[in-house]
């Protein structure tokens, strides 16, 4: 039975879609089957595996409002064992149209739960935002992980973010653990990385991942050209953190068991 994670951050640029795409690749890389869900209206992680989004026929909101079969949506990409449920920027207008529906925050849950069995892991690339789409995609998952910058105010909008996951495992989804924090954009000269680094350590310990992800060009050069990082430089360091977190969850997941 698949596993599904949130990938969540209400703060916008911390590396969440970054890390959608290239952790589901790392994953796929390993033998594992993926499906990477894009939660954004944006649909930055559809492009950049590489899909033409103004010629799809369906998306995440038609099987979300409209109920089409998801498997009707699902897309191949170029790297083998891992596949995508694409988003667009009508999921923008999903949120108000759901609020009428009945069991509105279990939408997602209703149309993925059919496809635990199908996949390893089932990724779902959350909006930064903490609207009824990421109440949805959080009460679907069994578990979160949380992208956090090595920058200035780091944490700070983490507080909210763990107050709406508290609230959803009370009220939606008490299985729902965090699945860790991972440090992203982390560059060792900047004393500032190092403090905010020491400081997400100092907070929750270990609940933060081994892996780091560095800052690294290749890995913000790979989505224009629509491909992870694996593919475009598979030895860039870019490349080799996110394996380095692939390994560590599947390492994680096998004590787990």
């Amino acid at each position: 039975m698949g596993k599904i994670i949130s990938l969540a951050n209400q703060k916008g640029g911390v590396g969440k879609t970054t890390t959608a795409i290239n952790l589901a690749a790392s994953l796929a890389s390993l033998g594992k089957k993926v499906l990477l869900i894009d939660a954004d209206p944006q649909a930055n992680a559809s492009s950049g595996l590489g899909i033409d989004i103004r010629s799809l026929e369906f998306t995440i909101y038609e099987c979300l409002i409209d109920k089409v079969p998801p498997l009707q949506a699902i897309h191949p990409t170029e790297v083998e064992n891992l596949f995508i449920l694409p988003s667009h920027i009508d999921l923008v207008g999903a949120e108000i149209e759901m609020l009428n529906m009945d069991n509105r925050e279990r939408v997602m849950q209703e149309m993925l739960t059919p496809l635990k069995p199908l996949y390893d892991y089932l990724l779902i690339d959350c909006s930064p935002s903490l609207g009824l789409i990421t109440v949805n995609s959080l009460t679907a998952s069994d578990s979160v992980i949380i992208p956090v910058q090595c920058e200035y105010f780091a944490l700070e909008g983490i507080s909210k973010l763990l107050n709406t996951i508290k609230i959803i495992k009370s009220k939606l989804n008490p299985e729902m653990e965090i699945e860790g924090f991972l440090l992203t954009m982390y560059d060792n000269r900047l004393r500032l990385a190092n403090q905010v680094y020491a400081e997400v350590k100092k907070h929750f310990q270990g609940m933060v991942f081994e892996a780091v992800i560095t800052r690294n060009v290749r890995l913000s050069e790979a989505p224009s050209h629509g491909k992870p990082v694996l593919l475009y430089d598979s030895e860039s360091k870019g490349s080799l953190n996110y394996m380095e977190l692939a390994n560590e969850l599947i390492a994680k997941h096998k004590i787990a068991i």
